[in-house]
């Protein structure tokens, strides 16, 4: 357990407990076939495509993110408020260039359907890095990881960050700290709303919320509690019909002068939280 980030309280025994409609085992096996064969082009390609032009990385790293979510039944929903879309061609409302980037944060799903709108080098807890096969994907495609246990080492990751904005690159932020139900929320942790500081770069809420074919929401994507890796997709790929809709708010810009930093920092957390709770 981190000593300085929150551990969400959502458990699998208390939040799922309304069933999804399911689909056949022979569709789940189907689903999880596809998704071991898109991961594992992923892994294969993702070394090449890292020395491809941005704009061409870009462009294949969303078609690749839209396959893995097709192949897992997931159908996705890209936007800005009162516009839908659909995976794969960006969005039109997102800012472009170095922006922080920051969701609510429910599942693993949650980082490829970023990546299918807004593609951009993602921060995330270290133990990601032991999963298997994903864990090496995530890790070549640049991802900055974060020792929650270390605090010492804040202040590198902040740097690192900070110097990715300024270098016009887009870094995916999850402030919650930890994964929730979606039903029910953390607050937005300020302290890597400081590399957005630092760099004086725009911050891009956004909020996802998943739900079923009907409308109702489902948290049956959340990956809460002790619950493994391996659990949550196999209840994902049994889910008929799951939807999920990503919408990109407007951009928020850099703080003007404050008595301190971290008067700033906490402003733009502030404000980047109420945009995505009051969107959902």
């Amino acid at each position: 357990m981190s000593v300085w980030l929150p551990t969400a309280p959502c458990r699998p025994e208390t939040c799922l407990g309304e069933r999804a409609p399911e689909v056949s085992h022979a569709r789940r096996a189907l689903r999880l076939t596809a998704c071991l064969v898109a991961v594992l082009a992923g892994v294969v390609l993702s070394l090449p495509v890292r020395l491809l032009p941005y704009g061409a990385r870009d462009r294949l790293i969303r078609l690749w993110a839209r396959v893995l979510l097709r192949s897992l039944g997931v159908t996705v929903h890209l936007g800005t408020p009162g516009r839908g879309g659909k995976a794969g061609g960006g969005v039109g409302g997102a800012v472009g260039g170095g922006a922080l980037v920051v969701a609510n944060h429910v599942s693993w799903l949650d980082i490829p359907l970023l990546a299918a709108g807004r593609p951009g080098r993602s921060l995330a807890k270290t133990e990601v890095r032991q999963w298997p096969v994903l864990g090496r994907l995530v890790a070549w495609g640049g991802t900055v990881f974060l020792d929650r246990d270390r605090l010492r080492t804040l202040p590198d990751t902040v740097a690192t960050v900070a110097e990715e904005l300024r270098s016009g690159h887009p870094v995916i932020v999850f402030p919650e700290g930890s994964t929730w139900c979606g039903r029910e929320s953390g607050r937005f942790r300020p302290a890597l709303f400081q590399a957005a500081v630092e760099a004086g770069a725009f911050v891009q809420p956004v909020t996802i919320r998943y739900r079923l074919a009907d409308g109702r929401l489902t948290s049956a994507p959340a990956f809460i509690g002790d619950e493994g890796l391996l659990t949550s997709l196999a209840r994902v790929v049994a889910v008929r019909g799951l939807v999920a809709d990503v919408t990109f708010l407007p951009p928020i810009p850099p703080p003007g002068p404050q008595p301190t930093r971290a008067g700033a920092r906490r402003e733009l957390a502030r404000a980047a939280q109420a945009a995505v709770e009051g969107i959902r």
